[in-house]
């Protein structure tokens, strides 16, 4: 699924993006990832820390893309956040993923820090939760 996703990336980028690499059997072992759909076409890696959830990775198929799936895969980190008890969502996304960006600005997500990690140029959003 993140493959799927994130592969258009790699030309624009000029890398492979950071979920690409993830080691998804560890997130799956660790109860941090949540699906949607019937046959899966959406995908979170979720991990909860002592201040806020971190969105560490979302993926919607591309079959799927413009369905409202991205937007009620947010709606439903912000519920989790709440249910947990965390007052705030956090997430990070590559610089040039400009159509993530304005999803997660969309949504009220706010750019609050841009830094190099490595060789990725990152946008780190948050969006405390009321």
């Amino acid at each position: 699924m993140t493959d799927a996703a994130c592969h258009h990336y790699i030309e624009r980028i000029g890398l492979v993006p950071a979920p690409m690499r993830a080691d998804h059997a560890a997130n799956v072992a660790a109860g941090r990832v949540r699906v949607a759909g019937d046959p899966v076409d959406g995908v979170l890696v979720l991990v909860p820390a002592p201040d806020h959830l971190r969105l560490d990775s979302s993926a919607v198929h591309p079959g799927a893309q413009g369905t409202g799936l991205g937007r009620r895969l947010l709606a439903f980190v912000e519920e989790h956040a709440r249910e947990l008890g965390l007052p705030e969502v956090r997430l990070l996304t590559n610089a040039m993923t400009w159509e993530n960006r304005r999803m997660y600005e969309r949504y009220g997500y706010e750019a609050a820090e841009r830094r190099m990690e490595g060789p990725y140029d990152r946008i780190h959003y948050r969006k405390p939760l009321r």
